[in-house]
């Protein structure tokens, strides 16, 4: 019995220590016989993020925010986007590196670091995505509602269970449009990607028209006595606000997982998350500066903020178009949010992790029918049977989380470029030394988050901060670098370093409901890789041939990943 149990345990430490090293150079691409079909181009993939962000922030979680943080939401906002900045950077050299091949924060995770590391890394990212689509689900019925009961013979005849939701024992709340809406937009995935792009080009173009007129009407009918106080409940509201907002900004994240369907994934991903971040930034804070200036932030609506804002103000005109524009809006980050995760678990049914079912791809449409089929129907269990406010309290969590991974990604995977021609011992005590620096930076922003949280003194906070700062110096004066091929993060590691220490900063603020969440899935999922996992995971399967192009020169060089334990 003591035998069998220690070589369970020896199995399963090999196994969750298996990483993927992958090669790379300039201008990858991926070319398999199951492979996804390149159709997107960079215009394409900066609607892909605008798609994914704009509408989740605007349309939804700008009311419920506001109520708590008071017109500070503009600057929760502010935080959550200076922190998506440094971690799209991260993304964008990564991308850059991986343009060939699916996978986002879990390939990366398991380039860098183990297989069991990207696996808890995935099933945290993929919570918080199924959540999110199912409080935009519920929050896009709302809206369908609310423009139906424009037809004068539907006005307050439908019943609330129908679109609004009817709560039923607190945290449980039927909605039956919900899931008819996810099912229809599963349906447009399954097509074909260039369906589904279209589709979200034409309504994020919408989307954000719409939003740029609300800035540009709302800002003649602001007050801006209304903005005072700015913070009324202080400044951990609004620090608490930027960690349920941060989950507004995850379109670039959604760029990353296109790499495969990208037509120059190498020059366009950097382009597309960037530019897509940047815009939705703007955009975000414009709005959140005309809503809570045209209406006190106690009376600022949940389910649909901006239209009860311009009717309040005898704009019903504005807020009948807010709802059309909505409409779009929030289908956009409904349909990108569905695409990215099916994209995920195509990547782990590769790697065996998951049932081979998530593999397979249509060879017709080329796209994973099956992952896609099982994302939509998890979406419509939830937002048809819970409640959104509950839901909204453990979001960002998984985000925040994998975000502080992809930062510590770049750091070692640079480490990696240089000294895979050095001895061995010396190789492993540098690498060692670099993670307990990391760790020593996400511990710092933990508990500077914490003591932030509890009131503690300020003598304190600057004793964290320090001691993150000596660990980064170590980073920076201890380890030597080589600049990636591609697009390269500025300021590494430093520029990681503080994506990191914010990004736990930020996750300190959580709801205590998010931080029992992430311990039980945590758990969880460990259980899942230690009964299935690690004995169906299997990495020299997942092999992936890429091929080098080096612009003008049409010879290309076919060099096979390996993996090392």
């Amino acid at each position: 019995m003591t035998s069998s149990s220690s070589s369970f345990f020896s199995r399963f430490c090999s196994s969750a220590l298996r990483s993927r090293p992958i090669s790379t150079a300039v201008d990858t691409a991926v070319r398999r016989n199951d492979g996804l079909e390149r159709r997107l181009g960079p215009f394409d993939l900066i609607l892909l993020g605008i798609g994914a962000s704009i509408g989740a922030g605007i349309f939804v979680v700008t009311g419920t925010v506001a109520r708590d943080a008071g017109p500070g939401v503009t600057i929760s906002f502010v935080i959550a986007g200076a922190c998506c900045v440094l971690n799209a950077l991260c993304y964008a050299e990564l991308a850059s590196r991986f343009p060939a091949v699916v996978g986002g924060a879990y390939l990366y995770t398991y380039s860098a670091f183990n297989e069991l590391t990207a696996f808890l890394v995935f099933a945290q990212l993929m919570l918080d995505y199924h959540i999110g689509a199912a409080s935009i689900a519920r929050s896009l019925a709302s809206y369908v509602v609310t423009v139906l009961e424009l037809i004068p013979f539907l006005k307050d005849n439908i019943p609330s269970w129908v679109g609004h939701g009817e709560e039923v024992l607190g945290a449980l709340s039927i909605n039956i449009l919900a899931p008819i809406l996810l099912v229809l937009l599963t349906l447009v995935l399954c097509k074909g990607v260039g369906e589904s792009s279209m589709l979200n080009s034409i309504m994020t173009v919408t989307k954000v028209l719409i939003v740029l007129f609300v800035i540009i009407v709302g800002a003649f009918k602001v007050d801006v006595s209304n903005w005072t106080p700015f913070a009324p409940y202080g400044f951990n509201s609004i620090l608490t606000g930027a960690t349920v907002v941060f989950f507004s900004y995850v379109g670039f994240d959604a760029v990353a997982n296109s790499a495969e369907e990208s037509k120059k994934p190498q020059r366009d991903l950097p382009f597309g998350i960037i530019g897509s971040l940047l815009a939705c930034v703007a955009l975000y804070v414009g709005v959140c500066l005309v809503i809570t200036g045209m209406v006190p932030y106690q009376y600022l609506g949940e389910d649909a903020p901006l239209a009860e804002a311009f009717t309040s103000r005898g704009l019903k005109y504005v807020s009948v178009l807010i709802s059309f524009g909505a409409v779009a809006g929030l289908t956009t980050t409904l349909l990108v949010g569905l695409y990215v995760q099916s994209r995920l678990y195509l990547g782990l049914g590769r790697d065996g992790l998951l049932p081979a079912i998530f593999a397979k791809v249509d060879p017709a449409r080329h796209t994973p029918v099956h992952s896609q089929v099982w994302v939509g129907l998890v979406a419509v269990i939830l937002s048809g049977l819970l409640n959104v406010r509950v839901l909204s309290h453990i979001l960002s969590v998984g985000t925040l989380t994998g975000y502080s991974v992809v930062s510590a990604c770049v750091v070692a995977l640079r480490w990696k470029d240089k000294t895979s021609s050095q001895v061995s011992d010396r190789r492993i005590s540098t690498r060692g030394e670099g993670i307990i620096c990391l760790l020593t930076i996400a511990c710092c922003g933990f508990d500077a988050g914490v003591l932030f949280r509890f009131g503690a003194s300020f003598v304190y906070l600057i004793l964290v901060a320090v001691i993150a700062i000596l660990a980064a110096a170590a980073l920076y004066l201890r380890q030597v670098y080589m600049d990636p091929p591609g697009f390269a993060s500025p300021g590494v590691p430093i520029v990681p370093s503080i994506s990191i220490f914010f990004n736990i900063f930020l996750f300190a603020q959580l709801h205590y409901e998010a931080w029992v969440r992430f311990v039980i899935l945590s758990i969880v999922t460990i259980g899942i890789y230690a009964f299935y996992g690690q004995y169906h995971a299997d990495p020299l399967n997942s092999k992936v041939s890429i091929v080098y192009h080096r612009a003008p020169v049409q010879e290309t060089q076919r060099i096979h990943l390996s993996v090392g334990v």
